[in-house]
């Protein structure tokens, strides 16, 4: 069987910058799902024109709207680069760019132009479920975020900050604080043994 070998991470996009290449419908989709997950997202969108849904969503979120066609100076400063024109060759040269430059980029739709995917999300207070399918099937991402919405209860997050302030009182080191957290959580999961 083929193995996942992506490493997930959390990245505190309102810290770092964020370009956009494209302003059509996979460019409002790819800043919808940036945003709902990161409402203070530093973002940049370049592209000769966009969606009047964009521009909204832009001026709700404070993202820079350029208008313009893509050249390799939007980069500087940049941490993080979307491609997503409906120009193959743009967004190609984007990836060529962003390599050169030591950006990490997302052609959409073509996975061998990733260096990350962005896959489904799951927030519920301060828990967040990512779910990746390799870049395979975005649609059973989608059903998995899904199932997860509802399986997570809406008061997750208060099991979260509970267990936060229980964590504050433990005393000893740190082995003996995660064996406590541990007994403390074990019925949150069942456990077949």
């Amino acid at each position: 069987m083929e193995r996942n070998e992506l490493y997930p991470i959390f990245l505190k996009v309102s810290h770092l910058k964020v370009l956009i290449v494209g302003g059509g419908n996979v460019g409002l989709e790819k800043l919808t799902f940036l945003l709902k997950s990161s409402p203070r997202a530093q973002v940049q969108m370049v592209a000769p024109e966009f969606l009047s849904d964009t521009l909204e969503l832009a001026k709700k979120h404070n993202v820079e709207i350029t208008k313009d066609v893509y050249a390799d100076h939007f980069l500087k400063g940049k941490h993080i680069v979307i491609a997503c024109t409906d120009k193959p060759k743009v967004n190609e040269q984007v990836y060529h760019d962003c390599r050169e430059l030591g950006k990490l980029v997302n052609v959409a739709d073509n996975p061998p132009f990733c260096d990350f995917y962005m896959g489904g999300i799951v927030t519920k207070g301060n828990v967040k479920v990512a779910i990746s399918t390799n870049g395979k099937s975005p649609t059973t991402a989608k059903r998995l975020r899904q199932f997860f919405e509802d399986v997570l209860p809406d008061n997750i997050d208060d099991l979260v900050n509970n267990l936060n302030e229980y964590r504050k009182t433990l005393k000893g080191d740190f082995e003996q604080k995660v064996e406590a957290l541990n007994e403390f959580t074990k019925g949150l999961v069942n456990n077949k043994d």
